[in-house]
């Protein structure tokens, strides 16, 4: 795949969705995937501006305590949710660039490409099941010890 990808514009058709019959990773199903990535990616954008806006509405005026609380306890949350969306951004970023070096879609460890299935529920996935599925049972082997 050449670098020019992000650059070559191609219509898909309202209904399409890639298919096993089609070669793997073909321009059609690249594109798929990129407009995927940028619309999930463009949505957590908003999201993080919206829970700014919100944070940044100034300090907590609530004078019960048990209001100051639950005011403290939903900035809180909204921070942590903030961390996750940056860092799934961070991960989306990843996968856009893999779709430009011509590697997304293919596992990061045996270099088999990744279901359509699987990427097509999580498009950031780096790894094949079989491969996920090895790296879980080893983390969970290495955090008994």
């Amino acid at each position: 795949m050449s670098a020019g990808f992000a650059t070559m514009t191609m219509t898909l058709p309202p209904d399409y969705h890639p298919s096993d019959d089609e070669e793997f990773m073909n321009p059609r199903q690249l594109e798929y995937f990129r407009q995927r990535l940028l619309s999930w990616r463009g949505d957590l954008l908003r999201e993080a501006d919206g829970t700014l806006a919100s944070l940044s509405e100034g300090g907590i005026r609530e004078a019960d305590i048990t209001d100051r609380a639950s005011v403290e306890t939903d900035r809180a949350l909204e921070l942590r949710t903030r961390d996750r969306a940056r860092k799934l951004i961070t991960k989306i970023d990843q996968a856009l660039a893999r779709l430009e070096n011509g590697t997304y879609g293919f596992c990061e460890e045996t270099g088999e490409p990744i279901s359509l299935k699987r990427l097509d529920a999580r498009p950031i996935a780096t790894l094949s099941l079989e491969a996920q599925e090895r790296h879980e049972r080893m983390e969970r082997v290495h955090r008994d010890d």
